[in-house]
């Protein structure tokens, strides 16, 4: 039987190895939970309130619909979903402009934290297609800071962008 040499590198790599069994498994020998103690809050994006028309109304559609607006909205700390959250949302689309009233709706987060949203195709706006949400605490009784995005989307024949909130208490 052909044995690997010894040295510095196979020394580190299989103790590294090692490490990280011991890490994952902890001392029962059982996979352990992943936990999501110490989940970071969103930060806001630059750009992300452009255009912002506060207080839109919750609506089941922005137009005609056919595109997909979806995220999550998570707890700082704990990671726990935050039902009841309103998300606004807006953009550049084939209907209107950001600046559009009518180009921009809110939401409710279900009892997982997820919401969703249709609206119009995104299109390009300053070279890139892109959206914008908010979680405004003015209309949440402040109890969250408030956060606003700005996500940015792979491509323009993309038919739904995804974008998460951490939301820190306030």
């Amino acid at each position: 039987m052909t044995q690997a040499p010894r040295t510095r590198r196979t020394f580190l790599q299989a103790g590294t190895t090692t490490f990280g069994a011991a890490l994952l498994t902890g001392a029962s020998g059982l996979l352990a939970p992943v936990r999501a103690q110490g989940l970071a809050p969103t930060p806001t994006m630059r750009g992300g309130a452009n255009n912002y028309l506060p207080g839109a109304p919750i609506v089941p559609r922005i137009g005609d619909g056919g595109f997909w607006m979806t995220g999550t909205v998570r707890n700082a700390g704990d990671g726990a979903p935050l039902p009841g959250i309103r998300i606004q949302v807006w953009a550049h689309t084939t209907e209107g402009y950001e600046r559009d009233a009518h180009s921009h709706g809110a939401t409710l987060t279900d009892a997982n934290g997820a919401f969703r949203l249709e609206m119009p195709q995104i299109v390009p706006a300053f070279g890139q297609p892109h959206g914008h949400l908010a979680y405004d605490a003015t209309f949440d009784g402040n109890r969250f800071e408030t956060v606003f995005l700005r996500p940015i989307m792979a491509s323009a024949r993309d038919t739904s962008l995804s974008a998460h909130f951490v939301l820190r208490p306030a």
